[in-house]
């Protein structure tokens, strides 16, 4: 039926172009049908669809890869610091002081808190410095003075949550009074 459907179509153009001659000829080649401007208006907007479908991808696409390449680099430095307050807390040396550590991208370590000497601060900054990952130490360490009245102590629990730091305030001896005259 498709067959017979094309022979009629094909000799009802070719009479039409016979009758017609070559006027009929130049008209049906210059004036498409309604069908074909459809048709045209139809793939203009499937090429419209299909750009504007592409450029949503490839934005989706880079979007979801920056994410990803953020994510990982923020777990790699959640690694990092946690292997500087693992060597900074098991420390002899460092026993005594306090740290708030952050670490933000591409390595870069801030030690923040007190310790108890000079010595103790270049440890603490040598060890961070040498932990696998670290490329940069901020060092914003204190430095404990004799004169200072509150000393901060650290409690550590069997949890495997990072200690919590206490301030203690140290005893004053009580003020001297007179000798009692009743006594």
């Amino acid at each position: 039926m498709n067959g017979i459907k094309r022979f009629g179509a094909a000799a009802a153009l070719g009479t039409m172009l016979a009758v017609g001659g070559p006027a009929a000829r130049a008209q049906a080649q210059q004036e498409p049908g309604a069908i074909e401007r459809a048709g045209e208006k139809l793939d203009e907007a499937g090429r419209s669809l299909r750009q504007g479908l592409e450029r949503g991808f490839n934005r989706t696409k880079e979007v979801v890869r920056e994410s990803f390449e953020k994510t990982r680099a923020r777990v790699n430095d959640m690694n990092i610091e946690a292997r500087v307050y693992g060597r900074l807390h098991w420390d002899k040396m460092l026993e005594t002081s306090t740290f708030d550590l952050s670490s933000e991208a591409q390595g870069i370590v801030t030690l923040r808190g007190s310790v108890p000497t000079v010595e103790a601060r270049k440890h603490a900054v040598a060890l961070a410095a040498d932990t696998v990952g670290v490329t940069r130490v901020i060092d914003q360490l204190a430095v404990q003075t004799g004169s200072e009245t509150t000393t901060e102590v650290e409690v550590r629990t069997p949890a495997a949550a990072p200690a919590p730091k206490v301030r203690v305030q140290p005893r004053t001896p009580a003020p001297a009074t007179p000798a009692d005259p009743q006594r």
